[in-house]
């Protein structure tokens, strides 16, 4: 790994899961992690890990849906550190698995606003501070279910798709610049939404999402200069 002594990451979704491993495993290689995510507890309990591994961290209870929250985050970071080196845009849900026609209009909504209109929220806040850093990278969290359009999925697979077409579009954007956008197909890993998704699967027989954090790490380090690719974990 890169070091990352002395940059600022932000991570969502960062109270279990991928971007639980993904922010212990940034705050190992140095960087600062502010952590963003609903539940407080499950906030405490990765700045814990993240301590005892002499990292450094910084807590924001946040609902995604909140979008005016994000833009005074934003404001927040640029007051503190003036630049944001990492955006892990990593929280996301599920919704639910039905037939299209059957779909609730408040859980494809929810579905929308979490996994689409929160991380162009997140860009919009955060392009002039990831633009501050000499090599801002930003990352966010895909699914193959975008391209696989499996039925009962639809919820799922039209705002993964939708993050797809916003992420590509943003990279277009910042070529010739110092920021780099990608997106990263995790696959299937053992966490709490693919348990929801496929109940009678073996959770044992899934990698951890810790497996995963590596190439994270890869992906929002100065040296990685891919942009606008889908990077699938293998």
């Amino acid at each position: 790994m890169t070091s990352l002594s002395g940059r600022i990451a932000l991570v969502t979704g960062a109270s279990r899961g991928i971007g639980g491993a993904a922010a212990k495993a940034l705050a190992a290689e140095g960087a600062h992690v502010i952590l963003v995510a609903r539940t407080v507890g499950g906030l405490e309990e990765t700045d814990d890990e993240i301590r005892k591994g002499g990292g450094t961290a910084t807590l924001v209870p946040l609902d995604l849906r909140d979008f005016p929250a994000i833009d005074r985050l934003g404001a927040t970071v640029h007051e503190r550190w003036g630049r944001l080196d990492a955006l892990l845009g990593n929280a996301g849900v599920l919704g639910t698995l039905t037939p299209l026609a059957h779909l609730d209009p408040k859980t494809f909504a929810e579905c929308m606003e979490v996994n689409v209109t929160a991380n162009w929220r997140l860009i919009r806040s955060f392009d002039p501070l990831l633009k501050a850093s000499d090599a801002g990278r930003a990352l966010f969290i895909t699914s193959g279910t975008a391209h696989k359009l499996r039925a009962y999925w639809g919820c799922y697979s039209v705002s993964k798709a939708a993050l797809e077409a916003v992420v590509r579009t943003y990279a277009a954007e910042c070529s010739g610049t110092n920021v780099c956008a990608n997106l990263l197909n995790p696959g299937p890993l053992r966490t709490r939404m693919r348990q929801r998704a496929m109940p009678g699967e073996d959770p044992e027989s899934l990698r951890p999402p810790e497996a995963a954090a590596p190439l994270i790490v890869q992906l929002l380090s100065p040296s990685c200069s891919k942009n606008g690719e889908l990077v699938d974990f293998k």
